[in-house]
């Protein structure tokens, strides 16, 4: 393969490089937006393509890490257009990082309230009284998963 023959493959793939990255930063900033007007539950619907943008875009990065000499024979002007579009997606996934964090930590703070807030309705909790029987109760329960 000849130097103009690497460099046009080279530059392909640059652009096709762009497109997922620009793709994946749209996708993450739609989702942001879901999160700020207080509407996580809109972001569910996506969530498989966002997956596998991010997918994509993680397996396109680590061959890229692997091998960097494949895009250095692209043009200079898509290599730029390369480190401006990933630098608009480090930005966008930082603060979708944020916000997921924020909506994990209210609804985990929202399952928390919703199960102090039935104990304390079950009243005593199963366990033998003073005659020897069990106290009854209404047998229901609530689990929280915090690992999930």
């Amino acid at each position: 393969m000849n130097d103009t023959s690497l460099a046009v493959t080279a530059s392909a793939r640059v652009r096709q490089l762009i497109d997922l990255t620009q793709s994946l930063t749209r996708r993450l900033s739609d989702e942001l937006a879901a999160f700020e007007a207080q509407r996580p539950q809109d972001v569910a619907a996506g969530l498989a393509e966002t997956q596998d943008l991010a997918n994509r875009y993680r397996r396109e990065s680590a061959q890229i890490k692997a091998d960097p000499t494949g895009l250095a024979q692209a043009p200079a002007a898509d290599r730029m257009a390369l480190i401006k579009a990933t630098q608009a997606f480090e930005a966008i996934l930082g603060r979708h990082a944020r916000a997921v964090e924020a909506a994990r930590i209210i609804s985990e703070g929202l399952v928390r309230t919703l199960a102090a807030e039935i104990r304390g309705q079950r009243g005593v909790p199963n366990a033998y009284g003073a005659t020897g029987h069990a106290t009854p109760t209404d047998g229901s329960a609530v689990a929280f998963n915090r690992s999930a």
